[in-house]
């Protein structure tokens, strides 16, 4: 089969094909939290503050409105996570400057190492996993990411890859 080919056919995919590819990406969130989730084991710590300290480490100082829009939970849900991860040390909430009203984020040392064990494995995962498919596979891979973005997901994470706090 040809390249066109190949390609003309996967714009008609079967109901098998599709659920194929959710429990794929079931499965594969699996295998990528597996290793953060037994850092987490034994703690108070769940996912939620996985990806608060992951996007506060992104983007030191971010104002926590701009972490609620990232992570799309609930004022209250968030303010759990992050009362919980300031209260023990590992994240500081600092006034603004220009606007006392602010509030920016910071990873504390303890914070920012927490932080880096709970990704260290992410990305060696990652890191393996495109190595074995290759440059085309990873490309072809993050566009059907990002198509399965909602359009403010896509905003939001197309504004941190272009470095936008």
């Amino acid at each position: 089969m040809s390249d066109t080919q190949v390609g003309d056919s996967l714009l008609f995919l079967t109901d098998e094909q599709l659920r194929q590819g959710i429990e794929a990406v079931f499965f594969a969130y699996q295998g990528f939290t597996a290793a953060p989730d037994l850092v987490l084991e034994g703690t108070q710590y769940g996912r939620a503050h996985h990806r608060a300290l992951h996007f506060i480490a992104r983007a030191e100082g971010m104002k926590v409105t701009r972490l609620l829009t990232i992570l799309g939970v609930t004022k209250q849900s968030l303010n759990r996570v992050l009362r919980t991860l300031i209260e023990d040390g590992l994240v500081e909430s600092r006034v603004g400057r220009a606007d006392k009203r602010e509030r920016h984020l910071f990873l504390t040392p303890e914070g920012a190492a927490l932080e880096s064990r709970l990704s260290g494995a992410q990305r060696k995962r990652m890191r393996a996993a495109y190595r074995q498919a290759g440059p085309e596979a990873v490309a072809g891979f993050r566009q059907v990411l990002e198509a399965l973005m909602d359009p403010e997901q896509h905003r939001t994470y197309m504004s941190l890859r272009e470095g936008k706090s």
